[in-house]
């Protein structure tokens, strides 16, 4: 347990120094948060319904840091310690593939947690955002939608040889998934093909779950967005620890 908080608190220091994330998984969602609010205020999200377009937009504007995280940051910089033989120094320290991977793993919790506690604040104190559904519901589909992204994050970075492949793996997944998902394209305007297609990626049901739970909508087969990103979460869990790859 020791070990674990020393390579935690060594590996955040030098995440945080690093400063991608802390641009990307924090500066960002706030900042895209702070420029639709200056485009949409607090004006509906469409004619006739009791909720404004901001608090139709907040499970998505939570899912920026997911998705950097889960999909670039952590990928590349396990890939990278492979590359620059640093995994192969931890190999003959007790850290295991699971210490080292979870140690990464909860790096990226942090960050998705510090970006879930400034915009959603900043939402309800400059433009009046409220939830009108359950904060338990939203809280838990985060979760959800956090720890299936990440999962596919240490699955990449787990079995990736070198910096460059994950890098090519993680765009692959990350742009589908930043622009198809709902982050950025609403999920409702998009043809009903490419919805088909796109529920199968995790964070497509884990916003869906979100933004009822924030707005307090029904949603229709509520278990089958659950088992997806379970299922996702367990695949790639185990993928990342059986296959993991010191050198």
């Amino acid at each position: 347990m020791r070990s674990f908080a020393v390579l935690l608190k060594n590996e955040l220091k030098l995440n945080i120094r690093n400063m991608n994330m802390v641009i990307f998984a924090v500066i960002l969602p706030l900042a895209v948060l702070v420029i639709l609010g200056f485009l949409y205020g607090t004006s509906p999200a469409a004619e006739g319904v009791g909720f404004t377009f901001l608090e139709q937009s907040i499970g998505a504007l939570c899912t920026i840091s997911i998705c950097a995280g889960g999909l670039m940051g952590l990928p590349l910089v396990v890939s990278e310690y492979r590359e620059r033989k640093i995994l192969k120094r931890f190999k003959v320290t007790p850290i295991s593939p699971v210490v080292l991977l979870m140690v990464e793993f909860l790096i990226y919790v942090i960050y998705s947690a510090v970006s879930l506690a400034t915009v959603i604040p900043v939402a309800m104190l400059f433009w009046k955002v409220e939830i009108h559904g359950s904060w338990i519901a939203f809280v838990g589909s985060w979760l959800l939608t956090m720890i299936s992204t990440l999962s596919i994050g240490m699955m990449v970075g787990g079995i990736a040889k070198n910096a460059k492949t994950a890098s090519v793996i993680a765009c692959v997944l990350y742009f589908p998934m930043l622009i198809f998902s709902g982050t950025t394209l609403p999920f409702e305007v998009m043809p009903e093909t490419m919805k088909k297609t796109v529920r199968l990626f995790p964070m497509t049901q884990g916003i869906q779950l979100m933004k009822a739970a924030f707005l307090g909508v029904p949603i229709q087969n509520v278990w089958l967005p659950v088992l997806v990103m379970l299922s996702i979460t367990v695949v790639c869990f185990s993928v990342a620890v059986k296959y993991f790859k010191w050198e």
